[in-house]
């Protein structure tokens, strides 16, 4: 790639960036998206294996996602050339006896299937993927979240995730209770490209509408949440009450560009098994819906680096360290 073409910082093209649920990749369709402004096509070989590359064939500029998969290769629908897993070239129907020139072929990216998502990392990538073990255990249930897509930088999208002096305000009865908008504080220690934090506050009951937290049975609900904010735009947060019961929620942001993302969730807990799926996604939609008439609202569209921008009070620790660390790391332009 260009480095003269890029409009984000160069450290952002050497991360794990999720482009997809992994049931959105089929086997037989390929599926095109933006990365950090770049068209990415996302394409399975008959094993099951994702392949990642630019999507634009470059005999006539045409979106290979709109093409399909024929003998483990990608189809351009306008002429019908062929590209391997490799991005090379490999047929062209209307000059069959010609060599094959080395310039016909498109970009491949790395790509992984991890958690039911689909990641691609347009260079190098320079940090791991979070290790998840509840989601490797079958005493866990998962979820499946959004997509939610929001007209904003992913930097603002992650960072409201980590906001706890909102909830009180934009989520009432949900998540926080106007009658106690205080906010615990918070010490945040950052780990190379970890941020970690932990927090205790009194939350609402259950809403008779969605009865998804195990805080039931306690007299004066208490959350513990623990948080491990992987930069630059996903966050691993396990809740707990006290008691055995536990979910985890995993939230990353694909940056299709300064002013889009799309936000994935997944939820695991090893409880209420057999509570509907839909609970769990209609309670989010509501969430997510309440928060991004708010975060689509702010300016500038991304979260301003520079803490001279912005007031920040003691209860903003998160965001301080989540701007610092982004600093620190060379991951915003």
């Amino acid at each position: 790639m260009d480095s003269k073409s890029k409009s984000f910082s160069k450290k952002l093209y050497a991360c794990w960036h999720p482009v997809g649920y992994s049931q959105e990749i089929k086997a037989d369709k390929p599926f095109g998206t933006i990365l950090l402004d770049e068209p990415v096509v996302i394409w399975r070989t008959s094993d099951g294996t994702p392949y990642a590359m630019r999507d634009l064939c470059i005999h006539r500029g045409t979106a290979l996602s709109l093409g399909w998969v024929e003998n483990d290769c990608l189809v351009c629908p306008y002429h019908a050339w062929q590209y391997n897993n490799k991005g090379a070239c490999v047929l062209i129907p209307q000059a069959k006896k010609i060599e094959i020139p080395s310039k016909a072929k498109t970009p491949r990216y790395h790509c992984q299937e991890k958690f039911g998502i689909i990641w691609v990392a347009l260079e190098d990538p320079e940090f791991d993927l979070p290790v998840i073990p509840e989601f490797e255990n079958t005493n866990w249930k998962l979820v499946n979240t959004g997509p939610f897509n929001w007209k904003c930088d992913s930097s603002r999208q992650v960072e409201n995730f980590t906001d706890f002096g909102h909830f009180p305000w934009v989520h009432p009865g949900l998540l926080g209770d106007p009658k106690r908008p205080e906010v615990p504080e918070c010490k945040v220690t950052t780990k190379g490209s970890v941020l970690h934090y932990s927090i205790v506050r009194p939350e609402a009951k259950n809403s008779n509408d969605f009865p998804i937290f195990a805080n039931d049975n306690v007299v004066k609900p208490e959350r513990k949440s623990v948080y491990e904010l992987h930069l630059p735009y996903t966050i691993v947060l396990r809740l707990g009450w006290g008691g055995n019961k536990g979910m985890v929620y995993f939230f990353t942001s694909q940056p299709i560009s300064k002013n889009a993302c799309r936000g994935f969730c997944i939820i695991g807990r090893n409880y209420n098994f057999n509570e509907p799926d839909t609970i769990l996604q209609e309670f989010e939609k509501v969430i997510f819906d309440q928060d991004k008439r708010i975060v689509e609202s702010q300016r500038p569209i991304q979260v301003p680096f520079d803490l001279s921008e912005e007031l920040h009070l003691k209860f903003d620790a998160v965001a301080l360290n989540y701007r610092r660390a982004m600093k620190k790391n060379e991951l915003y332009e």
